[in-house]
């Protein structure tokens, strides 16, 4: 037996229950299968320029700053001034994702390095699956295209969201994320960010960068 098996068993006892409740089983998968919706805040839906209007705004509030463009070519020359504005190292890490791993960067003084982040970068590039309006919080999926590490190791993250994957909450952001997997082919991770890295667990002082970028650029596309 292995010590899955071992907790496992622990909790059934603990409950009184027994791994071969058919009733039991057909409640949990019946709970898997319809992804029941908990209550959605009023504040969210919106129409779409109010609702990309709320997610800039309640992502500032959180310290993070916000650049809009018009087309997905504008996105290197928005990435540059950014860097530029900032004294930034014109140097980007970013993983294989098609929308900005194909854009004309060569148009820029822009140096792009691919793959995972090793802790040594200053600017990590990813481009978020969506956004949720109620809160500024980006929705980013972790794999080759847009490795985890660069959600976490850069001082600076930059993030390209769309502006038609903005929703108004996160029900709909994991709608959509089900319904581009699919059932059951869920990326092996799901991270959700609101603003910079932050802590104030010393003396309630707040620290920017405790245990991520310290700084977060989005930059909406659409």
């Amino acid at each position: 037996m292995s010590a899955r098996d071992t907790v496992l068993g622990k909790i059934r006892r603990s409950l009184h229950v027994d791994s071969g409740d058919v009733g039991r089983r057909a409640i949990v998968i019946a709970r898997l299968e319809g992804a029941p919706r908990s209550v959605v805040p009023a504040r969210g839906q919106l129409p779409k320029e109010e609702r990309i209007a709320l997610f800039t705004a309640m992502a500032e509030k959180v310290s993070a700053t916000v650049a809009r463009v018009g087309r997905a070519d504008d996105v290197p020359a928005a990435v540059a001034d950014f860097l530029r504005n900032h004294n930034l190292p014109a140097t980007v890490r970013m993983g294989d994702d098609g929308l900005i791993a194909g854009l004309p960067w060569e148009r820029t003084q822009v140096e792009i390095k691919r793959g995972p982040s090793d802790g040594n970068d200053a600017v990590g590039l990813s481009h978020a699956a969506g956004g949720v309006a109620e809160s500024g919080t980006l929705v980013l999926l972790s794999g080759p295209d847009n490795p985890t590490t660069l959600n976490f190791l850069p001082e600076t993250h930059i993030v390209v969201v769309r502006a038609d994957d903005i929703a108004g909450d996160y029900e709909s952001v994991w709608d959509a994320v089900r319904a581009k997997y699919g059932k059951g082919i869920m990326p092996r991770t799901v991270n959700m960010v609101t603003g910079p890295s932050r802590s104030a667990d010393i003396e309630q002082k707040l620290l920017l960068g405790a245990h991520g970028p310290r700084s977060l650029h989005i930059v909406v596309l659409g």
